[in-house]
């Protein structure tokens, strides 16, 4: 077992209990990253608009500053000198399934932050079936990807 591993996986669940209970404990907002950005995009409400984009900002310079330490970014690449590496299934299956999950957002309400971690949480039914239905699915898309496409394998 990679204790290191282990370790930063259990560190990174806390940070974003924190992150998720300090924004809703000052503010009384949920941390779902769906409705941050689609708010912010569509809405604009104003005084609104400072905290989503700082929220933003954390979680794009969270990781540079983990790379700036030298820690990298865990088993993300294939090969020790790429950042992230090539999709697997190329740039056109990757927006394909990045539009995929922002209409299951939109038709979700939600996404994985704001159901499964703040949803759960809160005890929320609509979030625990929202969740389960998110993890049914990623089960099916992975069976599908790598059992019946090929796409994904394991290397």
């Amino acid at each position: 077992m990679d204790w290191m591993a282990s370790l930063q996986g259990l560190a990174g669940g806390v940070l974003i209990g924190l992150s998720a209970t300090w924004l809703m404990a000052t503010l009384g907002r949920i941390a779902g990253i769906s409705g941050i950005v689609g708010n912010l995009i569509t809405q604009r409400p104003k005084g609104d608009s400072a905290w989503r984009f700082a929220f933003l900002l954390g979680l794009i310079s969270g990781p540079l500053v983990i790379m700036l330490l030298g820690s990298g970014l865990g088993n993300v690449a294939g090969s020790p000198g790429e950042v992230i590496g090539a999709p697997a299934g190329g740039v056109g299956l990757m927006l394909v399934a990045g539009l995929l999950v922002g209409v299951g957002t939109g038709l979700g309400s939600g996404c994985t932050s704001g159901h499964g971690v703040c949803g759960l949480a809160r005890l929320a039914p609509r979030s625990m079936a929202a969740t389960g239905v998110f993890l049914i699915m990623a089960i099916v898309t992975v069976y599908i990807s790598r059992h019946l496409i090929g796409i994904g394998g394991l290397q």
